[in-house]
């Protein structure tokens, strides 16, 4: 959405968030800078080997394999009650999403009962109740100073 709304400049502001939360997702764009922003972890490989026969060998191999923390599929299937925080200074980590049903003013929300659903409509088709003797003031908008 950044993207599209501010093109090249979406990346600048990116650039200057101080924190980022990724609560889930499954667009393409936003799951690889995200894998990649998390990195990669160090596994380290031992494979031994075992010739049996006229001339018998053993052997083992060791080495070090670079692996995503978590790749793209495993961002995009990632459980529904985790988010990934990256604060400035701090390495990105997995946290627990709040649960706002255990917030104090939880009771409030339309979630909560529907009878604290903001109404949009309503709002905009109250009409004013005028009384007799209010006073008003009249405005000519074409004589007001451009912005």
């Amino acid at each position: 959405q950044l993207k599209a709304i501010y093109k090249d400049n979406a990346d600048t502001i990116i650039g200057n968030m101080d924190s980022q939360i990724f609560l889930g997702g499954s667009e393409p764009g936003t799951l690889k800078d995200l894998s990649e922003m998390l990195g990669k972890e160090t596994i380290d490989a031992f494979n031994t080997s075992d010739t049996r026969g006229n001339s018998p060998s053993y052997g083992t191999n060791y080495s070090k394999l670079g692996h995503e923390l978590l790749s793209r599929d495993e961002l995009a299937v990632m459980d529904g009650g985790k988010c990934i925080l990256q604060l400035r200074g701090v390495r990105p980590f997995l946290s627990d999403k709040y649960d706002l049903t255990q917030h104090p003013n939880y009771k409030l929300t339309s979630d909560f009962d529907e009878k604290n659903r903001f109404d949009i409509e309503k709002y905009l088709n109250r009409k004013a109740k005028i009384h007799p003797g209010d006073e008003f003031i009249v405005v000519d908008a074409d004589s007001l100073p451009s912005a």
